[in-house]
């Protein structure tokens, strides 16, 4: 509850400008504008600075104090780190879309159910692909094939070895596969214990959960199940090989007891509520404990049952039933993501169908994630089996050694790959006269009275928004390639029918079947550049502040949520950053200040979640700075069940309006809160929330200044703290702020 009778700073208060950095990963230095700085509170991870006293212009505007919260190594830290956020991207992208429900239209139960149901097909798509590697192309064929084994020590040791026992011993390479990503799951990135919050949530809009619930528990139920459904589907795999040949009453005993467990899995991920349970619970985390352990257990069983039986093996081919499982999975995958798509559409209701992205956000979202996951893995087959099939090429590798689901995987990855790119080629040509007639617009209404000589550089400007304004057109263009990798996926049936690529292509079509190898080779290659690219674009991200600007946002866009969805995605830094800047700011009005929290870009998200958890005596004395924000532009639609408009507008009930929000139309990420204020254009929104937005004149002027030989730089989505419009904001939002001008929430 706000205090009845508030009271002025004391002497030893003042106003503390609390600036938290956006995803540049700038040193505190940087975002203070200030050489000399000390750390005062945090650590190496996550930290908070103030310029060191005794040195010049250690102070803010009209005398504030300055102080920096740091967190980009939060969610970055070590190359290792950084290279896993690029290989559990497909599991990071679910997780995600998990928090992309539309508000108040969705059955919240069951939307997370098919979500998490989801989830777990990507952790047996992991588990397959590793035994597509192991035990079908290395166990399987290659160490039954002199030719294959010829020039290879490391693998000719196990050549002429009987069947079960190969499949027995290269059934230890998933199993350690399975142990590293249970490794990195249950390794968390930093030590959290310091910043458990209550559980007593102030505010009724869900973004004031995030960081302040403990997800722990939730992620190891969750990482339990999914630990035990990655040992299911590999004892599964090898029971099914084994069933092709030989039955007995031990086979139908660990196949019933294999089902039993993956039925178990699907059972705790959708029907039984306590999984959600924020508190430890003993006997709640020993059930989940128990299955884990139980198909640890079974999948020993199953190895040394594959080694010891005398029944004889199926000769050549593929491993038995392997290709059947994975078609299988992939047709599983197409009808979730089919049905969450249409539960989300039949009860999205109205007011969100001007958004494409508001209402298709999950599904969307969660194609990408299949499809990138079922891309990663074909590709991880056919790699293997193309080096393994060292005298043949790459055609001829097709016919013999990858899985026929694997080839319509790369093949339908392909198309819709390329597809996507004609179409966004097309709406960028489409779009683009719209996009410059009203970029021109802008210009002109900003640069009355250029000169002349000043054309080039209209020109330019025009172009930095006309590009600006694209990112709007990112979001039909993302269910467009949904659409085409959820049709890319359901091909995948075709697989069941034991009907090639190119013979279907050619029969029914009329593309040579020549021509559809020579694709899926081309798609194989292009899946490895992509992989390649993250890899290269992940460390970069975290090493270059300037590469950052472009790509930093999707990593921090994917870590900020909690795992909720799938265990093994990267852990949200925001678990701690939230609780760490509600508990400063309440420590800094304990003592007598008043606090002006200054957020660009996802700082200003941070700053959000952290105003939804301060208690009203708090917010009272708290005023909010937001600078290149992707509030209202990205996150009001992505998750609009959680930043949506009723839940901005308490951010700015709660610091009384004390609120100012600079935006660009220059910048390709943040924008506007509430209202665009664009000079001639007439405003229909009123009270409080229309005097949020500030928008600035980007770049301040198309001529060099009378002191300098260019041009003032065009900002775009930077950070404008050296600005005189920001100077201006921090003084009127610091007068807002004193005893005189402040008002009790």
């Amino acid at each position: 509850m706000a205090d009845a009778t508030p009271t002025g700073p004391t002497t030893s208060g003042g106003i503390v400008e609390l600036r938290v950095h956006g995803v540049s990963g700038a040193g505190a230095d940087q975002v203070l504008n200030r050489p000399y700085v000390h750390q005062v509170a945090g650590d190496r991870s996550g930290g908070f600075f103030r310029p060191r006293p005794g040195y010049p212009d250690s102070t803010g505007t009209d005398g504030v104090t300055l102080e920096a919260y740091r967190w980009s190594d939060l969610p970055s830290g070590t190359a290792v780190r950084t290279l896993s956020l690029v290989f559990l991207l497909p599991f990071m992208l679910c997780n995600v879309a998990l928090w992309m429900r539309p508000a108040n239209t969705v059955s919240k139960r069951g939307f997370m159910a098919l979500c998490r149901v989801l989830a777990l097909t990507l952790t047996a798509l992991y588990v397959l692909s590793i035994v597509g590697v192991a035990l079908d192309l290395v166990a399987w064929r290659c160490m039954d094939t002199p030719s294959c084994l010829a020039g290879r020590s490391w693998l000719s040791w196990l050549g002429g070895r009987p069947t079960g026992l190969r499949l027995g011993v290269l059934a230890l390479v998933p199993v350690a596969a399975i142990g590293l990503v249970w490794w990195l799951g249950a390794r968390p990135g930093h030590s959290f214990d310091a910043f458990r919050t209550p559980s007593t949530l102030t505010s009724k809009h869900q973004l004031s959960a995030v960081g302040q619930w403990d997800g722990e528990p939730l992620v190891g139920r969750l990482r339990s199940v999914h630990v035990a459904a990655a040992f299911a589907t590999l004892s599964a795999s090898l029971l099914a090989a084994r069933a092709s040949q030989h039955r007995s009453w031990v086979m139908v005993t660990l196949m019933t007891a294999t089902a039993a467990v993956l039925l178990a899995c699907l059972v705790l991920v959708t029907v039984v509520p306590s999984i959600d349970r924020t508190d430890p619970s003993p006997r709640v985390d020993g059930v989940f404990r128990g299955l884990r352990t139980i198909a640890c257990g079974l999948t020993m069983l199953v190895i040394v049952h594959v080694v010891i039986s005398p029944a004889p093996w199926p000769q050549g081919g593929s491993l038995p039933a392997y290709g059947a499982i994975v078609a299988w999975l992939f047709v599983s995958q197409t009808v979730l993501v089919a049905v969450l798509g249409t539960l989300v559409i039949w009860r999205r209701g109205g007011g969100q169908s001007r958004s494409p992205i508001r209402a298709l956000g999950a599904p969307v979202f969660m194609t990408i994630s299949t499809g990138l996951a079922v891309a990663f893995s074909a590709e991880l087959v056919y790699r293997v089996a193309d080096l393994l099939d060292r005298d043949g090429t790459t055609a001829d590798s097709l016919e013999t050694s990858p899985p026929l689901p694997y080839k319509w995987a790369i093949f339908g990855f392909f198309l819709a790959v390329v597809t996507a790119l004609l179409v966004a080629g097309l709406v960028t040509r489409m779009t683009r006269g719209k996009r410059r007639r009203a970029a021109r617009a802008i210009v002109a209404a900003d640069f009355p009275h250029a000169p002349p000589q000043a054309a080039d550089r209209l020109r330019r400007v025009e172009q930095t928004v006309a590009r600006a304004r694209f990112t709007e057109n990112l979001e039909p263009l993302s269910v467009v390639y949904a659409c085409l990798a959820a049709l890319g996926l359901a091909t995948s049936v075709l697989g069941l029918l034991q009907l090639l690529p190119g013979d279907v292509a050619q029969r029914y079509v009329g593309v040579p079947e020549g021509m559809v190898n020579f694709l899926i080779g081309s798609g194989s290659y292009a899946i490895a550049a992509i992989l390649l690219g993250l890899v290269v674009g992940g460390i970069f991200a975290y090493r270059t502040a300037q590469f950052r600007r472009y790509v930093g946002v999707l990593w921090d866009l994917g870590t900020f949520w909690p795992r909720a969805a799938h265990p093994f995605a990267p852990p949200c830094y925001a678990e701690r950053a939230v609780p760490e800047l509600a508990k400063r700011i309440s420590y800094l009005v304990e003592q007598g200040h008043c606090v002006l929290l200054a957020g660009h870009s996802h700082g200003s998200v941070l700053l959000a979640a952290t105003v939804l958890q301060l208690p009203d005596r708090v917010t009272d004395r708290v005023a909010l700075l937001t600078y290149g924000s992707p509030l209202g532009r990205l996150y009001s639609r992505l998750f609009p069940a959680y930043a949506d408009e009723p839940a901005l507008r308490e951010i700015g009930e709660r610091v009384g309006w004390r609120w100012i929000n600079l935006w660009r139309d220059t910048d390709p990420i943040g924008g506007w809160i509430f209202a665009a204020h664009r000079p001639g254009k007439a405003e229909t929104l009123t009270g409080p929330a229309a005097t949020v937005d500030r928008r600035l004149v980007d770049p301040q002027d198309v001529v060099p200044a009378p002191s300098d030989s260019v041009p003032p730089p065009i900002l775009g989505h930077w950070p404008c703290e050296s600005q005189e419009a920001f100077a201006e904001a921090v003084r009127e939002l610091t007068g807002r702020l004193r005893p005189e001008h402040r008002t009790t929430g």
